[in-house]
């Protein structure tokens, strides 16, 4: 595959001539940055984004981009979706889940292996919100909503248990595998071996959290964070306002992505995590148990907890062998330092999770930088 350029991604209108004009400029002061940086992005959509601009290629060779536990399927861990695969095995039980759930290994099959071959009742869902038509038209079966994401996908999980609990309906269970980001950046920091110089910072998640709750980075770690958006110029910008920040040893926590982050976020949106969820201590793959970094039902809310249903035993878990996923979530190494990467691990056979999804590292560097 012919590497992108950074005007292979802007079409010839002009607010794009603009952009791309702007990222070029930008990346003419990039390139005369020479002292070693190690940056760390934590969004699934940065590590496309990196590659599918170009910016990645373009950097300077000093400055080096790693991708942190910024996707919502490789952080994942296997006992959740040993749990959701014995939950689409229970007879009058469908499973609703987002596609790039489905094809995670877990210790003998994946959910669609499952719903192909043994007759698990896997539903691919567009939006939580479907859950609600169906829970109405199908008031004998129990529906169990796989609630993963960040906080950017967790509103509308909320919202749906908010209608459910006004419409009375008692067939809608949540299992919730909901990671918030802020803990798993100070996780990585506090573990005291991090080589990392600074973060660029979500877009998507910061949009509703807003800008203060990475203050810790600063505060603490005395690193530099910055928030960009996904276009060229964006991350070009957020990786310069990094740099300077490093160079000047004054770290802050700034907000390149001012057109849509808010400094407060969305606190309608918060206010709807709030009413519906609480802060958990919660096991991520790769990381182990972060503490206040998942989500678990309110009281009030506590109805819709699908572990209400188990009645069935998660069998004993065992990361694959050989399989450096864990390694590559928490910054320490690369794709290509695994024996598995491009050979038994593809895309279309992945073994472990970071090749499934294609915001996963190991996906991205398969499909953007052979």
């Amino acid at each position: 595959m012919k590497p992108s350029t950074i005007s292979d991604n802007f079409p010839d209108t002009p607010s794009k001539r603009n952009n791309a004009s702007k990222a070029r400029l930008l990346l003419e002061r990039l390139s005369a940055h020479r002292a070693p940086a190690t940056l760390m992005e934590v969004c699934g959509t940065h590590t496309v984004a990196l590659f599918t601009t170009g910016v990645r290629a373009a950097l300077p060779e000093c400055v080096r981009v790693i991708s942190g536990p910024g996707c919502p399927v490789c952080v994942t861990p296997l006992e959740t979706i040993e749990k959701a695969i014995g939950f689409a095995h229970r007879k009058d039980t469908v499973l609703f889940c987002f596609g790039d759930m489905l094809r995670i290994p877990g210790v003998h099959e994946t959910l669609e292996s499952a719903r192909a071959h043994r007759g698990a009742r896997v539903k691919l869902m567009y939006s939580p919100l479907e859950a609600i038509e169906y829970a109405r038209r199908e008031p004998d079966q129990s529906l169990v909503l796989f609630g993963t994401g960040f906080e950017t996908t967790i509103p509308i999980f909320a919202s749906v248990l908010m209608r459910a609990r006004e419409d009375n309906l008692r067939n809608i269970f949540l299992l919730s595998a909901f990671k918030s980001i802020p803990p798993a950046i100070k996780a990585l920091l506090s573990a005291g071996d991090s080589a990392v110089d600074g973060f660029l910072l979500p877009g998507h998640v910061s949009s509703v959290i807003g800008v203060e709750p990475y203050g810790f980075i600063a505060g603490e770690y005395h690193l530099p964070g910055v928030i960009a958006g996904f276009e060229a110029a964006d991350m070009i910008e957020g990786i310069l306002l990094l740099l300077r920040m490093i160079d000047s040893r004054q770290p802050e926590i700034k907000n390149q992505y001012t057109r849509f982050v808010p400094p407060e976020g969305n606190p309608r949106a918060r206010a709807m995590i709030d009413t519906v969820f609480v802060s958990r201590d919660t096991d991520w793959r790769g990381l182990g148990t972060i503490h206040n970094s998942g989500f678990a039902l309110r009281d009030d809310f506590r109805r819709f907890d699908a572990d209400q249903l188990m009645d069935f035993e998660i069998p004993p878990v065992q990361e694959p062998a050989d399989c450096i996923c864990g390694e590559v979530i928490r910054g320490r190494r690369t794709p290509v330092d695994c024996t598995l990467y491009g050979r038994s691990c593809t895309p279309s056979h992945p073994i472990g999770p970071c090749m499934v999804s294609s915001e996963g590292t190991c996906a991205a560097f398969y499909k953007y930088s052979r």
